[in-house]
């Protein structure tokens, strides 16, 4: 039994819509209203790649005393709408803003767990309503001196509203 519950207590599962592996035009998500608008647009990725930065993180009083180094991978599916217009950088989402934005949060105190900083650039990320999809990977690189790195990765959407 776990610990906690009583013999009669009962536990519920609730549906889990597995989205990994989902066309994000899908309409068929429940709670998803897509407008058919979008099903005809395209999706772009936008990426930045291994971008190593310190920032301080972790739980144990020794990674409290000095940055440590993270390396950080965002990749965004982005709604195209009419394209690039004019070859102007106005009309797309800018990797530049990104960078500075994952340097901005990086940068802005102490956090202790590497899923918080996972979380924190995802919502950067999906303050744009053109992202659909984001997929943050942070990791730590410098943690146990056999391994190259340990973190996370996670996966969040912006449903069309």
């Amino acid at each position: 039994m776990t610990a906690g519950l009583k013999q009669d207590a009962k536990i519920t599962t609730l549906p889990f819509a597995d989205l990994s592996h989902t066309d994000l035009r899908q309409t068929d998500l429940p709670g998803t209203d897509v407008p058919d608008t979008d099903l005809a647009v395209s999706l772009r990725r936008v990426f930045v790649r291994d971008m190593v930065m310190h920032t301080s993180i972790g739980v144990y009083d020794h990674e409290k005393e000095a940055p440590q180094r993270v390396r950080i991978n965002l990749d965004l599916a982005v709604l195209e709408g009419d394209g690039v217009q004019n070859d102007d950088i106005s009309t797309v989402l800018s990797y530049e803003d990104l960078v500075v934005g994952t340097r901005r949060i990086c940068q802005d105190g102490h956090v202790n767990l590497v899923e918080t900083l996972g979380e924190k650039l995802a919502d950067m990320c999906l303050a744009d309503r053109r992202v659909r999809k984001v997929i943050v990977r942070v990791e730590k690189l410098d943690v146990f001196e056999d391994v190259s790195a340990v973190g996370v990765e996670i996966e969040r959407h912006n449903i069309a509203r």
